[in-house]
């Protein structure tokens, strides 16, 4: 009687040493699972991050040429007022640069 159960306490613990087994194969396939999904997130988001720092970058590269644009046409069309106001009025534009200038060496001697 002895023996049998010590032969049944020896398949108590050889089913649970498998049972034991069979959770940690099951464990490690979730963890596996969980690390993969992680990872392509990870990836996934990574590309999200940088395609929009890739269109901001891309919008402010648009957005710095226009200004610059925008600041050439405004400068050529300032260029172009002076030159005929200047060529219109050359007497009154050189007192009024002379005038200025007074100013300024007024100013900068204080």
């Amino acid at each position: 009687m002895w023996l049998t159960q010590y032969e049944c306490f020896e398949k108590d613990v050889a089913a649970v040493k498998n049972d034991i087994s069979a959770l940690t194969d099951q464990i490690t396939d979730v963890l596996n699972t969980f690390a993969g999904s992680a990872s392509k997130q990870a990836r996934r988001g990574y590309k999200e991050a940088r395609a929009n720092v890739d269109s901001a970058y891309d919008d402010m590269a648009e957005r710095g040429s226009a200004m610059m644009d925008s600041a050439y046409d405004a400068a050529s069309s300032l260029e172009e007022s002076l030159e005929d106001v200047i060529t219109q009025r050359p007497l009154a534009t050189v007192g009024i640069a002379l005038g200025i200038g007074f100013l300024i060496g007024a100013a900068w001697r204080r």
